[in-house]
């Protein structure tokens, strides 16, 4: 099955897995370690060192000489795993995209693994206690919703963003239930089991953390581990992948993996660890934290990812340009000049929040979230009349939508009374009369004036009603 994209590029599915075609024993902190090699200074890690996507790697000497001579010698395959406990994934999770953005920029093929079977199992990383239990229907439904968010980003990042002269590596989107579905209790664990040390599992932190906590651990949880480690070995063994991403907090799993592959083949293979994104307060972005910006339009629309971006303290600007955007390093130090010059205009903010929204949304996305702006904050009428019902919808999640009959002689009470935006008899009629109503930014203080078309009811046949400071109702009127 395939769906078609711009240009010569196209998803095509090869065993359950979707790729993305183009045409043409410590760990050692990454700051320091591209200064003194020739070959690693204008490499790729060095690049991504620089701009703080990089924080850690696995095995010590990796980042230094072995890991930048592999990249160099050729088109090497790397991959990161999301675990789909949800549907959608969340800007958390963004970072770990862009990485395997950046790999393919550069030439390198990169595969998204949905965990399709480890969500089942659950990752006690990060965690106090373990995580409810997922039925497999849940989660085949979050893994669609997931893939297709991760197909969308890649095909924004390669439509909107990548510059056509580059030749990018391929894509592929696979699901470890593929390989676990066949696999029995007994079997799996006589072939995997028996190259991992109880002594080595024990040790990791995460799985201190969780045995020295009230609810403990369970056996399910501690084989997560396990199960990761098998992963990087099915796709070293099947896809000559070498390389992993995983946030920092999942550098116990990398190296559970790296001991597994160099037991059973004695192959050399790498982790390398993004920072985990947080708050201005130090708390992690992801969905656990109560404070989730997701990356599906359902959940959260392009406005509310933009004006998200937008709001960021300034402190944090430059940091998240250098993280999220593909912005050249010496653009980024542009745009920051121009925001020291005129803080007021926020250029930076918006800047962030332009190139974050296209990558994810695209750029009907970007000019959604634009009109939506422009509709809410400064009161255009034009961008409320090109805006459409989803995005109205979007842009106010909490206010009631009304589709109504327009009969002649509607008068601006008429239609307040109809949706019960205010209340029946006097104090409603007073309410109108004290200005306490607008109707498409304007002040609707005439009870009994008959709306008016292009003004009270804008061109796509929609009205956005006001009541107070913040009340909002959306009235799609329908004609006789």
């Amino acid at each position: 099955m395939a769906a078609s994209m711009a240009g010569t590029c196209r998803y095509v599915s090869l065993h359950g897995s979707f790729i993305l075609l183009r045409r043409t024993r410590l760990y050692l902190t990454l700051k320091s370690k591209f200064h003194c090699t020739s070959p690693a200074h204008n490499g790729l890690l060095f690049t991504l060192n620089k701009r703080g996507i990089l924080k850690n790697s696995f095995p010590e000497d990796a980042a230094q000489d072995r890991l930048p001579r592999l990249l160099q010698s050729g088109a090497q395959t790397v991959y990161c795993g999301f675990d789909p406990t949800a549907d959608s994934l969340h800007v958390g999770n963004l970072l770990a995209i862009i990485g395997l953005l950046h790999f393919r920029s550069a030439g390198h093929h990169v595969l998204a693994v949905l965990g399709g079977a480890t969500a089942q199992i659950g990752d006690p990383s990060g965690k106090t206690s373990e995580r409810e239990r997922m039925s497999a229907e849940v989660v085949e439904e979050n893994s669609r919703s997931i893939q297709e968010s991760i197909q969308r980003i890649f095909t924004n990042h390669e439509v909107h963003i990548q510059e056509s002269s580059k030749k990018l590596g391929t894509v592929t989107v696979l699901n470890n239930l593929h390989w676990y579905k066949d696999w029995s209790v007994v079997g799996f664990l006589s072939e995997a089991g028996r190259h991992l040390r109880m002594g080595t599992m024990l040790s990791r932190h995460s799985v201190q953390t969780r045995l020295k906590s009230p609810d403990g651990m369970s056996l399910t949880e501690f084989t997560y581990q396990m199960f990761q480690a098998y992963d990087f070995h099915h796709l070293n063994q099947i896809y000559g992948c070498k390389i992993q991403l995983g946030g920092s907090d999942q550098l116990g799993n990398l190296m559970s993996g790296h001991e597994y592959i160099h037991k059973v083949s004695g192959e050399e293979v790498y982790g390398l660890t993004l920072p985990l994104v947080t708050s201005t307060v130090g708390d992690k972005l992801g969905k656990t934290a109560g404070n989730a910006v997701w990356l599906n339009r359902n959940k959260t629309s392009p406005f509310e990812l933009y004006q998200f971006l937008v709001r960021q303290p300034d402190a944090i600007v430059k940091h998240y340009l250098k993280l999220f955007t593909f912005l050249p390093l010496a653009e980024v130090e542009r745009v920051m000049e121009q925001q020291r010059e005129d803080p007021g205009k926020r250029l930076a903010h918006k800047r962030l929040a332009a190139e974050v929204t296209k990558l994810v949304h695209g750029k009907e996305g970007l000019e959604s979230a634009k009109r939506c702006t422009n509709a809410l904050y400064h009161s255009s009428v034009q961008a409320l009349e090109e805006m459409s019902d989803e995005e109205l919808q979007e842009l106010f999640r909490e206010a009631p939508f009304h589709e109504l009959l327009l009969e002649p002689g509607t008068t601006v009470v008429d239609a307040c009374r109809s949706i019960n935006a205010i209340p029946e008899g006097p104090r409603g009629y007073q309410m109108v009369l004290a200005g306490a109503v607008s109707i498409n930014h304007m002040c609707a203080d005439k009870p009994e004036q008959v709306l008016i078309p292009k003004l009270h009811i804008l061109s796509n046949g929609l009205s956005l009603l006001k009541v107070g400071k913040k009340n909002f109702y959306i009235i799609k009127w329908l004609s006789l």
